[in-house]
């Protein structure tokens, strides 16, 4: 059996979305598209039809029409993200399973409401966190499944990168408080997704200073905070996209008492450190485990949509949680709201809190 799946929004993302369509098409295959510009949602079908010529697709602007006419098994939302939760409950409560692209909210209170919806309704909901799928990101965690680590000490991610003032200028919602966030929401968040995966326990405070240095927006361009775990970690977060003159690497470090590994690449998809008290025991070198890595992708969104949608099939076959439930996708967003709130009242903030990043607007003084 083949699951039907509907693509909400098409913008520049949903290109990964149609990519992985292609890739797992022995178990989905795409009904409709929709988009509120329809030369877009046409655009993408002309991708997918590229491979599947004969595919039977449908063509909206109106994503509950779509819904209601196609009834899909599950959808995937790409749309600006301060629309990803009331599109997904509304895919949920017409009966579909969802996939939300990152971030799912940009408040605590709609992001548990989504999680809320969906696990009441019996539906399966995933969050695009798809660098957890990359060879080096996988081997990271295994790693620490095992406790090669020991006890995890600290650790850090660092994004940096580069967006330039078209980039700004293509889509007027970038960068804004209403739809976007800032560099922390939209860049940052798989590099704070992987922190959080990686080092165990639950975040317990955050400490955060952001900044709109250069760019042309709203909110922050760069950002950055100290996490405290529950488990006496910390975490560091650093993140731009102020760059010069492009974007650098996206780097992810955990330091334990037995071990040390730095991921890097420009989308933290090659090891650079791997180093551990039993490397000689299990026979292993660091020099064999850097060759292993993959290489640079194309683009910063990697290579990981295709086996993040592989796993969500997965899931609904198995009727199993997929890798990234919404509820590891709430972690990220409270995360870095909790920055966001620490930077507007100056202040360590304890978690759990509830915020939106709206209660930002006009933070940044022009």
């Amino acid at each position: 059996m083949k699951y039907r799946v509907a693509l909400i929004g098409c913008g520049r993302i949903s290109a990964k979305h149609i990519e992985a369509y292609l890739a797992n098409s022995n178990d989905i295959e795409l009904a409709g598209l929709c988009d509120l510009i329809i030369e877009r949602a046409e655009e993408k079908a002309s991708l997918y039809r590229k491979q599947i010529p004969d595919a039977k697709l449908k063509i909206y602007t109106d994503h509950r029409l779509m819904l209601d006419e196609l009834k899909p098994d599950f959808v995937t939302i790409a749309s600006e993200t301060g629309y990803h939760p009331q599109i997904s409950i509304d895919s949920i409560e017409s009966g579909s399973h969802v996939i939300v692209e990152k971030p799912m909210a940009l408040s605590t209170s709609d992001a548990l409401r989504m999680i809320e919806v969906s696990r009441k309704a019996g539906k399966k909901l995933a969050v695009c966190y798809q660098n957890r799928f990359n060879t080096a990101s996988r081997k990271l965690y295994n790693a620490i499944y095992a406790n090669r680590f020991g006890r995890i000490l600290h650790g850090m991610i660092q994004v940096r990168w580069n967006r330039n003032t078209e980039y700004y200028k293509q889509a007027p919602w970038r960068g804004t408080w209403e739809l976007d966030g800032g560099t922390l929401m939209n860049q940052c968040s798989h590099g704070i997704d992987l922190l959080h995966w990686t080092m165990g326990g639950n975040v317990r405070s955050v400490y955060g200073a952001t900044r709109r240095y250069l760019k042309p927006i709203e909110a922050e361009d760069f950002g950055s905070a100290i996490v405290e775990f529950d488990t006496g970690a910390v975490g560091i977060i650093e993140g731009t996209a102020d760059v010069f003159p492009k974007n650098l690497s996206e780097n992810l470090s955990i330091f334990g008492e037995k071990g040390t590994v730095v991921l890097g690449g420009l989308a933290v998809n090659k090891i650079e450190t791997w180093r551990f008290a039993d490397s000689e025991t299990l026979g292993e070198t660091e020099a064999e485990m850097i060759k292993q890595s993959e290489e640079d992708p194309p683009t910063v969104y990697g290579f990981g949509h295709t086996p993040l949608f592989a796993d969500f099939i997965g899931a609904l076959r198995e009727n199993r949680d997929p890798l990234v439930t919404g509820e590891e996708g709430y972690r990220s967003v409270q995360t870095i709201l909790a920055i966001y709130q620490s930077t507007k009242e100056g202040r360590r903030v304890e978690m759990p809190v509830d915020f939106d990043t709206r209660r930002m607007s006009g933070f940044f003084k022009s």
